[in-house]
Parts: structure tokens; sequence; C-alpha cells
């Protein structure tokens, strides 16, 4: 069903249009909101796709590129143009003093000497004090808490997900963290309501904003959801355990990049495992387009 939830109650969901669909069990998965082009603003794919084509003209006009976070988004976006477009000058503007700190220190380093070897220039410790937009690139330049001016013609903010949280504010007993995220008991319930469940971006669960974290989350509702539907108590299933330190991938483009699984990984294990086709393939096949009509 294609539609929009307006409230979520203890055994039903109103749609926008009125309608109540009732549910023993309901899970909230909402996600986030980011920055343009990198996910969709609404409903429609033709908007997704002129934001794109707005965006790749943007980058093609400009002699300069500003990117503005360096967490996966930024950095991968600084690889992608550096590879694509070894013209342009890309800046990369971190505003902590080394790249992925929660990780181990070589997937930083290994990252930043890559970038650097690309021709990416890579300024860690810095804020921009004159960021115009969180929401859409612009044209710059922009300033650096130390002083430092970046004459950029292209600024792209990539300063993290917004968690889309409208639903579960008004829920009983819901807490916001200070990340905006919702915070749950161990069965990844938001509020006082028991049959409430959430997933994803929304839920303060101990995973980070990444696709990684719901290839865990996903298998275990599924998995206890299906025990409680069978009339087993949710609160006898095993609690939900997030990563200790979840697996990422960052390639800089088609070839180059580093990865942690468990251990750093450079250039070829990154390729084969993301680069070459940023999971294009799994995502077309997940959606029945795996034989390319469309």
């Amino acid at each position: 069903m294609h539609d929009r939830v307006s409230e979520i109650a203890s055994d039903h969901v109103t749609l926008d249009s009125g309608t109540q669909l009732a549910a023993d069990y309901i899970v909230v998965a909402t996600g986030s909101a980011y920055a343009a082009p990198f996910k969709p603003a609404g409903d429609s794919i033709e908007d997704f796709r002129t934001a794109h084509t707005a965006i790749g003209q943007q980058i093609a006009n400009a002699r300069s590129i500003a990117i503005v976070g360096a967490g996966a988004v930024g950095t991968d976006l600084a690889g992608e143009i550096a590879a694509a477009r070894p013209d342009k000058k890309v800046t990369l503007i971190s505003a902590v003093d080394r790249l992925f700190p929660m990780y181990p220190r070589k997937l930083g380093q290994q990252l930043l000497r890559k970038l650097t070897r690309m021709g990416v220039e890579v300024i860690l410790g810095q804020r921009v004090k004159n960021l115009q937009w969180l929401d859409a690139p612009y044209e710059g330049p922009v300033t650096l808490s130390n002083g430092q001016v970046i004459d950029a013609e292209l600024v792209v903010p990539v300063i993290g997900s917004r968690p889309n949280m409208s639903l579960l504010e008004s829920l009983p007993g819901v807490q916001i963290t200070t990340s905006k995220r919702v915070k749950t008991d161990a069965w990844m319930r938001p509020s006082s309501l028991p049959n409430v469940l959430v997933a994803g971006d929304i839920a303060e669960v101990g995973d980070g904003m990444t696709i990684v974290a719901i290839t865990r989350q996903a298998p275990w509702l599924i998995k206890t959801l299906k025990e409680v539907l069978h009339g087993a108590k949710l609160e006898d299933q095993k609690p939900y355990t997030p990563w200790k330190k979840a697996p990422i991938l960052l390639p800089l483009g088609p070839q180059i990049g580093a990865s942690w699984i468990f251990a750093t990984f450079g250039n070829r294990v990154t390729r084969l495992m993301k680069g070459k086709d940023l999971f294009i393939p799994k995502y077309r096949k997940a959606f029945g387009l795996a034989d390319g009509t469309k």
C-alpha cells in the first residue's frame, strides 16, 4: 500500500485519507532526511532524477568544489568527483581532526593518503562559519573557523541525516535523545505502547544511521515478530543487540578505497564489494528490475 500515516495508536494506524488500519504490532521505520541530492525530498522519481541532473550540471560547471562534512557520504563524494573529474579542485572539510575517528586509525589514514594522491585537499579540525544552506548545494565561497577562506565555486553540505520523528513525538513516554533519535527498550520499543516498535535511522539502539544497521535489525525484527504473532511474549524473546562496530565500505571512485570489516582492507576488497557497481545490481534485483528493462 502506498500511502502516508498521520497517526499511530495502540491497535491501529490512521492514514492521511482517514482510513484506519488495524494492527497487532506496528513497526515505525520512517528513516531520515538528507541534503539534496542524496535522498529524495518527496515521492516523485522524476523529481529525484531532476535533482541528480541538476547537481551533475553544477559539478560540471564548477572549477572548484568544497564538500562540508567528511562522513561516509562526503568522503565517498570527494572520491567519486576526483576519480571522474580530475580537472576539478576538490576540498573535503571535516570538523574533527581525523577521518572516521570511531574506527581504527589505519582506516582514516588510508583514506587520507588516497584522497590526497587523487588531488583532494582534506582540511581537518575546522568548521565552516558561514554555511548558507544545510539541504542543497550552493555557490561559494566558505570561511573556516580559523579564518581561512575557501574560494569554492560550488559548496556541497554533507553534514548528516535528520531523523523523521514526527509520527513518534506524540506517543506516550517517548524520549528523544541529543542525536534527535528515539530511545528504545531492549526490544526496540520507543514508548509505553507495548506493541509499537521502531527500526532504522530513527531508532537510538546503538547502531549508526547507515544501511548496515538495518541489515542487522531487520532479521531480528522478522524472527521476533514471527514468534510473537504465534503467541509468544515479546519480553521472552532475545533482546536486540546492535553492532559492536559496524562494517563500513568507502569507495573513492570505482577502483580505489578503504573498508573496515573486522579489519582494515584496501582497494581490492572495497572495489569488489562496492566500488565497481555501488550495489546497483543487488538493489535492481531486490526491486524486480534484474532484467534491465526499466
